[in-house]
């Protein structure tokens, strides 16, 4: 057999059976007599319906593993440097994808007619040469230097400034002064020209007190802690958490570093303190319990800060046949831009290439399909998702098309490996889910699950701001699959090697389904 690029592929015999099984039992569902009334169908007694539903499977089907795999494939290539929105490589990357929406006759929905959407957006690059060390003393009065390894114990602060710092680390708890909820845990420690040890998030869990976190909530963000440890005077900031953090924000002559258990768990040896345990007392006291550690540790980074960059959303559309309806939109679309090098490649396979992918899979075969659509569908690649979703954030407050006229925004993230589809936000938002729920127990038959979505409280994804607008929005994921021996999430492990096509592929068709039913709902 031959995919529709061409290229030739065999498909067992038993997954072929159990397709061709799926396609009849879905011809006998849509045929039967509870089924609702067929997509695209007119509202007038006695006209023929305009969507034939050998033409939908036909079109479903046109989506395949191989272009969805070759699209991730580039993308996550060294040509585009990890596409760091500003860099380079991410103009690059844009530049292919708009080419890709331009291929399919998708209309230009970006500034002064071309795809391309631009932003102010600062950022900074980590070069080589970068060390977290730190120095044990002897009995006899020397040191030992113990160098902790680049990502099984450390990875350099995505926006840290460049320079050295030698200092004793002083632990701050969450780094957080707070005057209105009478917390400060810079109140009794000296932390001028020295290092601090900070915590993630705050000493209050959302999911156990939702309303006391809301007064906590501004001092939970990354950039927040790191501008406040240089307001008292440090030189330095490890932050207890190994995953890079590009959204935490440029602060001059400030280094920074995220580091793993293995860092903290050094810092607080010989202190007659348990990192665990004074977590806990923290969390269950609400008092700071900051502590000098006596431990002399070393930051070194390399880094080139570019407060002049520039980003773009890439930002195409279908438009709608029906001459009112087509002033309304169903959104889809997922983050082109990734780590870039922290120092080392990233190569932002799954993340988030992945979801690229799917875009463009669902764009394709709706522009080349001959299927109507009521409504308008637009496919935006958004830019700085990792930089604190400041892509997702520009086009809500300049948006192609009203935001009271998106019927639903669907956002990709993380889709290309697992087993099992999530759908963050389907709990929240009922009337948009059925769509999908339909569609997948017609044609599908994946285990896909719905979710309350929690972005408003932790904006990382770039569904907050579109709820922030008040627009129904789901954010599809994926999990599940074979466990791996390292992580992937913003690593140098993030490669084509670990996708998983199929879900891509039942993914890009159940959504595209649904939107066929959406854009053709009254």
């Amino acid at each position: 057999m031959r995919d529709h690029h061409g290229r030739s592929f065999v498909i067992p015999g038993s997954i072929l059976k159990k397709r061709l099984w799926l396609v009849g039992l879905c011809l006998l569902t849509v045929s039967s007599g509870d089924a609702p009334r067929p997509l695209g169908a007119q509202d007038t007694a006695g006209k023929p319906n305009q969507l034939d539903e050998n033409n939908l499977l036909a079109a479903m089907h046109s989506i395949s593993a191989f272009p969805l795999y070759d699209y991730i494939k580039e993308l996550s290539s060294e040509k585009y440097d990890g596409r760091l929105t500003g860099t380079p490589g991410f103009n690059k990357a844009a530049q292919w994808a708009a080419e890709q929406f331009k291929r399919w006759n998708l209309k230009p929905a970006g500034d002064k007619g071309t795809f391309l959407q631009s932003f102010p957006n600062p950022y900074t690059l980590v070069l080589p040469g970068d060390e977290l060390s730190l120095q044990i003393p002897q009995a006899n009065g020397e040191k030992i230097t113990k160098s902790y390894r680049f990502e099984d114990d450390y990875v350099p602060g995505s926006t840290s400034d460049s320079g050295a710092v030698t200092a004793e680390v002083v632990f701050v708890g969450y780094g957080i002064t707070a005057p209105e909820l009478n917390y400060d845990e810079y109140k009794d420690v000296d932390v001028n020209g020295k290092i601090v040890l900070v915590e993630p998030e705050v000493p209050v869990v959302p999911d156990r007190e939702a309303d006391e976190f809301t007064r906590w909530r501004a001092y939970s963000f990354p950039s927040y802690k790191v501008k406040n440890a240089k307001t008292h005077g440090a030189a330095g900031v490890i932050y207890d958490d190994p995953i890079p953090h590009p959204e935490c924000g440029f602060v001059k002559e400030l280094l920074l570093t995220n580091a793993g258990p293995s860092v903290a768990n050094d810092i607080f040896a010989g202190t007659g303190k348990k990192h665990d345990a004074i977590l806990e007392r923290i969390q269950t006291t609400r008092q700071p319990a900051s502590f000098a550690t006596g431990k002399t540790m070393t930051i070194a980074n390399t880094t080139e800060h570019h407060p002049e960059g520039i980003g773009a959303n890439i930002i195409g559309y279908l438009e709608g046949k029906d001459s009112a309806l087509k002033n309304e939109a169903i959104i889809i679309g997922g983050h082109l831009d990734g780590l870039g090098r922290n120092p080392m490649f990233m190569p932002g396979a799954n993340d988030d290439s992945s979801a690229v992918a799917v875009t463009l899979g669902i764009a394709e075969a709706l522009a080349k399909s001959a299927i109507p659509l009521k409504r308008s569908v637009l496919f935006v690649l958004f830019g700085a998702e990792e930089q604190g979703v400041k892509g997702s954030e520009y086009y809500v407050t300049h948006p192609f098309i009203p935001n009271e006229k998106v019927t639903g925004f669907i956002n990709l993230e993380r889709v290309g490996r697992g087993d099992q589809i999530n759908g963050a936000g389907g709990s929240n938002f009922p009337p948009l889910w059925e769509f999908f729920d339909r569609s997948n127990h017609r044609y599908i038959h994946r285990l896909v699950r719905p979710g309350f979505a929690t972005n408003l409280v932790r904006p990382g994804q770039d569904a907050a701001p579109f709820m922030g607008v008040n627009v129904p929005t789901i954010s599809f994921s994926a999990s599940g699959g074979t466990r791996l021996p390292y992580s992937t999430f913003h690593t140098t492990h993030d490669t084509i090697d670990n996708i998983t096509p199929d879900i891509m592929v039942d993914l890009a068709r159940l959504i595209f389904l649904s939107i066929v039913e959406m854009a053709n709902n009254r």
